[in-house]
Order: structure tokens, then sequence, then C-alpha cells
């Protein structure tokens, strides 16, 4: 018998970097620098956190670009990171159904995204985040009225580090073997077949799957 599978991958393990750009606080007149770079096990997001050019802020991410990329996101319950903790840095993924339009000067204006906080050095090997997890957003500020997250048009996957008001800084490094989709009704759960799911059947939740929300944190001590 043909089972579902419960995960997707999106990026990795082999990275087209091409795909992918710095959108640093230089853009807001910051110093802050990020880069991609391939590595044995995935890519490696490293740079320097600045917070001195900008008064205690600072930012430092790297993005998906193009306008031809339309990601449906529906049939999953989430977004699975596979990480190497390098850093015990708190760090920021995100995602928009929305291409921000340009300035005249040709970079891009802020838009609502829909982000996730996690420390990598609390969350071991993988980091797992439910769509309720994903908050609202517009620079950085909460959004208290955003509309619902359009999951089958999505447009843009971001990877940041932030200052938090001055909480870190310095250099910083987070190793991404990948990043895709899971479906928790099927973790750990072979029984679970394609009619099953279908048709909204109750199933019992495997204990190892409420283990791995339990460790999940959403923000980092300061």
């Amino acid at each position: 018998m043909e089972y579902p599978t419960n995960k997707q991958i999106i990026f990795g393990p082999d990275w087209d970097l091409n795909r992918w750009t710095a959108s640093d606080d230089r853009v807001r007149g910051g110093s802050s620098v990020s880069n991609l770079e391939p590595t044995a096990e995935g890519v490696l997001f490293h740079g320097n956190l600045d917070i001195e050019t900008l008064g205690g802020a600072g930012f430092a991410s790297q993005c998906t670009v193009g306008n031809d990329q339309i990601w449906d996101l529906t049939g999953h319950d989430g977004i699975e990171l596979h990480i190497v903790p390098l850093d015990g840095y708190r760090y920021t993924f995100s995602l928009t159904e929305e291409i921000p339009q340009q300035r005249p000067e040709g970079r891009e204006q802020s838009a609502v995204v829909w982000e996730y906080d996690f420390c990598a050095s609390e969350t071991g090997h993988e980091v797992r985040l439910s769509w309720k997890d994903l908050k609202p957003t517009y620079r950085g500020k909460p959004v208290e009225d955003a509309r619902p997250l359009d999951l089958s048009h999505i447009r843009r996957f971001r990877i940041m580090i932030r200052s938090f008001f001055g909480a870190q800084q310095g250099d910083f490094s987070l190793n991404i073997k990948s990043i895709g989709l899971f479906r928790e009704s099927y973790l750990d759960n072979p029984s679970a077949t394609k009619e099953s799911i279908g048709r909204g059947d109750k199933q019992t939740e495997p204990k190892k799957t409420r283990e791995k929300k339990r460790w999940l944190p959403n923000c980092c001590p300061s």
C-alpha cells in the first residue's frame, strides 16, 4: 500500500543560491552584512550584526528573489527547518504572499510578512513551526488586523537575525540543511492512508509528536 508522505523539501540539500539575495539594514543606512554560502551540509547563513550605526537597531537577512515563482503550501501543517546550531542567537524565519513594490532607486518597499522566532541552540537540529505560530508583522512590528495568510500564493521566504533593540550583535553563523514542509497528521503514523486523512478520520497523536511540540521555543533568553 502507498502511504502519503509527511515531508516535502522546498530548499535543499542542493541550494540554488541564485534564487537568494542579501537584504540587510544597509538599505536603511545600517552597517550589518549577511552571506549565504554552500557547505557540505546545505548552506551557511553568516555575517555581522551591527547595532552602532542605527543606535541599537540592526538586522541582516537573506531572502528569495524573482517574480516568477509561486509556492502553494496548502495541504501541509507548517514549515520544517533542518539546521546545525553554531551559536546561541535568536533567528527569525518569515514568508509573505506579496512581492513588495520597488522604490525609484530600485530597492523593494516593506510589506506585511508572517514570521517566527527561534533559538538555534535550544531547538536541536529540527525547527518546526505550524501556520498558527507565524505572526503578521510590518517592519518588525505586530499587525493586529492583518488579512489571513494565503498559503496557496507564497512569493518570498526569508531567514533573518535581528538585534532586538541591542540584545544581540556581532558575528553570527547558522548552518541550514534544508527548508521544507510537514504534515502533522502523518508523522510517525504509517497507518494513516490517503483515504482516511481525506475523510477527516480522527487520528491519535503519537507521543513523539507531542514531545516535539513542547521543545519548540518562541524566544531566547536575553
